[in-house]
C-alpha cells in the first residue's frame, strides 16, 4: 500500500474504539507518519501482562517508508510504547521538550540510550516530517506541552487535535493558543482527528484551578495524614497537591518511582521550580501525621504500584494508619472499576477514610466534554471530522454532535481501517492487520502466543507435575511422585485424590503397548494424558501437565 501524492490515509493502530494505546498512521505521496506510541492496561484474561501495545507489523513491514515519529504529549497512553516498538521502526522522533525529557528516562531504562535520534521542537514550533509539514499547536490538558498538531499537505490541511481541553486556568504551563486554532480554521481546514473521550458528557471539563480550591477547603477538614492517589504524570494535579498541602503547612511526599521519573523531568524543563523540594519516603514517615501529604501512585488498582502495596501492608517504606485519609483525584478508566474497588475496600478495613469524586470535587478531566467541543468545531470548520480516542459509544456520541456542528462528512471508523482523506469526502478504502502486543517482562509477544495460553489455562486449572522412575522394559522402579499447585491442597481429600490419580497413572503404564513402553517420548504423552483424564474425572479441574520421565538403564 503505497500513499498517493493525491490523497492523505489515515490508519490508527491504536486508540480507536478504545481509550488507551494510541498509535497513529498517516500517509501521503509514497510516506507514512506516526502520531504517538502508547501503551493500554493490560487485561486480567493476560496473567503476568501489565501493559499492551499496538500491534505495529503493517508500519513495520513498510519501515523503508516510515519518514518519523512524533508524540504529541508525555501520558504513558502516547508515548509508552516507544521504548517497546522503537527496535522494530528505527525511524527519528519529534517531541517537545518535557516529553523528550520524559521520553529520554525511559529508553534510558530500556538500554536505547543514544541510539534514539530524537529532535526536539520548540513549543508553537515548525517541522517537516517527509511530505508532512507540521506546526505545533499548544493547548491544555492535564500534563506539560500537549500539542495539536496542524498536518499540510499536497491535499489539505489536517488538524490533529491529541488530548485536550479548553482550561482557562491550568495552573502549569500555558492555555490554549485560541488565536492559532482561529487561524487555522478561516485557511480551511480538510480534516480534523480529534478526542472524543467526554463525547458523552454536556458543559464543560473543568479547570484545574477550581480542583485547587475545593481542595484546599477539604484538606482544611483533616488532622491525619493525607494521601493523595493519581496519576503520576498529571503533573497538573501534582501542583495542585502540593500548593493546597503547604497552605495547610504540610511537607509533601512523593510515593512511587514514577512520580519522581516525571516531577524530575518537569523540574528540568521549567515547571513546578516554585514548590520546595519533594519528601522522600522515609522522610515523610519520620514527619508528624498532620505535617505530611503523600502523593502515590495506583490510582487505578494496579497492583504493583505504590498504593496498591501500602493498602496490602507491603510497601517498604510507608503505612497508612486509621484516622487517616486516602483522596482518590483521578477518573476510573473503564475496565479498572474492580481493581480499583477491591483496593477502596482495602484502605476501608484498614480504618482509613476514602474520599473519591463521588464524595466531593476532587478531580477534572483532562478530556473536552460537549460544550468545549462545539466550540472547537466554531474555531476549526473541518470538512471531514474523524472521531478517535474513545470506544465506541464515545465515537458515536462525537460523530453525532460534529453533524450538529454542521460537519459535512463524519466516517466513524475502528483500529486497522484505511481512511482515504480527499476533498471530495472520506472513504474507508480497505483494513490492514491491527490488534495487540503484550509486554511480557522483556519481551514483545502476540496475544496467541503460547506462553500466554498455557499461562491462563493454568490461571483457571492450576498445573500438575509427575515424576515417574522406569526401568528398560518401562516398569516402575519406584512409587511416581505428583505434586498440583491450585489443584491439590493438604487436606485428607486432597491425599486421597493424590493416590487415586497415581493409581490411574500405574493403570495407565501397565495398559500401554509395548513399543510405546520403550518409547520415551510417547510414553511421557500417554502418561501425561493420563494424568489430565484423571484430574478430569475427579475434580473436573484439566491442568497444565508436565511428565518428567526418568529411564535407567540397569
Amino acid at each position: 500500500m503505497i500513499p498517493g501524492s493525491d490523497e492523505v490515509l489515515f490508519v490508527p493502530l491504536g486508540g480507536t474504539g478504545e481509550i488507551g494505546m494510541n498509535f497513529n498512521l498517516y500517509g501521503h505521496d509514497g510516506a507514512w507518519m506516526i502520531v504517538d506510541c502508547g501503551v493500554t492496561f493490560g487485561d486480567p484474561s493476560y496473567p503476568g501482562v501489565d501493559v499492551m501495545t499496538a500491534d505495529p507489523k503493517f508500519i513495520e513491514d513498510r519501515r523503508d517508508k516510515l519518514a518519523g515519529m512524533l508524540i504529541t504529549h508525555a501520558h504513558e497512553d502516547h508515548v509508552g510504547a516507544v521504548a517497546h516498538l522503537w527496535p522494530r521502526l528505527k525511524c527519528p522522533v519529534y517531541a517537545t521538550p518535557f516529553t523528550l525529557a520524559v521520553l529520554r528516562r525511559k529508553l534510558e531504562e530500556a538500554g536505547l540510550a543514544g541510539k534514539v535520534p530524537l529532535h526536539e521542537i520548540s513549543l508553537s514550533g515548525d517541522v517537516s516530517i517527509g511530505p508532512f509539514d507540521l506546526t505545533l499547536v499548544t493547548l491544555t490538558h492535564s500534563i506539560p506541552e500537549p500539542n495539536g498538531l496542524i498536518i499540510k499537505t499536497g491535499v489539505g490541511t489536517i488538524f490533529h487535535t491529541g488530548d485536550w481541553k479548553l482550561d482557562p486556568d491550568p495552573l502549569v504551563g500555558d492555555t490554549t493558543d485560541e488565536a492559532a486554532l482561529r487561524a487555522v480554521g478561516d485557511a480551511g481546514v480538510l480534516a480534523m482527528i480529534g478526542d472524543s473521550t467526554n463525547a458523552t458528557v454536556e458543559g464543560e471539563a473543568g479547570s484545574e484551578a477550581e480542583v485547587r480550591d475545593s481542595l484546599l477547603e477539604l484538606v482544611g477538614n483533616f488532622k491525619e495524614r493525607v494521601a493523595f492517589a493519581c496519576f503520576a504524570s498529571n503533573i497538573a494535579r501534582v501542583q495542585t497537591v502540593a500548593e493546597v498541602a503547604h497552605a495547610h503547612g504540610r511537607a509533601v511526599g512523593l510515593v512511587g518511582r514514577s512520580l519522581w521519573r516525571m516531577t524530575e523531568a518537569a523540574r528540568a524543563t521549567g515547571y513546578l521550580r516554585d514548590l520546595p523540594p519533594f519528601v522522600r519516603e522515609d522522610e515523610a514517615m519520620l514527619l508528624p501525621r498532620d505535617k505530611v501529604a503523600l502523593i502515590c501512585t495506583g490510582s487505578q488498582g494496579e497492583p504493583r504500584a505504590a498504593l496498591s502495596r501500602i493498602a496490602r501492608d507491603d510497601h517498604q517504606n510507608i503505612t497508612l494508619d486509621s484516622g487517616d485519609t486516602v483522596i482518590f483525584s483521578s477518573r476510573i478508566i473503564p475496565g479498572n472499576e474492580v481493581s480499583i474497588g477491591r483496593l477502596q475496600n482495602q484502605l476501608t478495613a484498614m480504618g482509613v477514610d476514602v474520599i473519591t469524586e463521588k464524595d466531593h470535587f476532587v478531580h477534572v478531566s483532562g478530556h473536552p466534554a460537549r460544550g468545549e467541543l462545539r466550540q472547537m468545531y466554531q474555531w476549526i470548520r473541518p470538512t471531514i471530522a474523524v472521531p478517535v480516542h474513545g470506544e465506541a459509544h464515545h465515537l458515536r456520541a462525537h460523530a453525532e454532535l460534529a453533524r450538529e456542528c454542521q460537519v459535512p462528512h463524519v466516517p466513524i471508523i475502528e483500529n486497522g481501517d484505511v481512511l482515504r482523506l480527499h476533498p471530495d469526502g472520506p472513504e474507508i478504502s480497505g483494513q490492514v492487520q491491527a490488534g495487540r502486543l503484550a509486554v511480557d517482562g522483556r519481551d514483545l509477544i502476540r496475544l496467541d502466543d503460547s506462553n500466554l495460553r498455557e499461562r491462563n489455562h493454568m490461571l483457571w486449572n492450576g498445573s500438575a507435575t509427575l515424576t515417574i522412575v522406569i526401568d528398560r522394559k518401562g516398569r516402575v522402579v519406584t512409587e511416581p511422585q505428583l505434586s498440583a499447585q491450585g489443584v491439590l491442597g493438604d487436606t485428607d481429600e486432597d491425599f486421597d485424590l493424590m493416590d487415586d490419580v497415581i493409581d490411574d497413572v500405574l493403570d495407565a503404564l501397565s495398559s500401554a503397548k509395548a513399543n510405546a513402553r520403550r518409547d520415551d517420548e510417547a510414553l511421557s504423552e500417554h502418561l501425561r494424558r493420563a494424568v489430565r483424564k484423571s484430574f478430569r474425572a475427579r475434580r473436573g479441574k484439566n491442568p497444565s501437565t508436565e511428565v518428567h520421565l526418568v529411564r535407567l538403564d540397569d
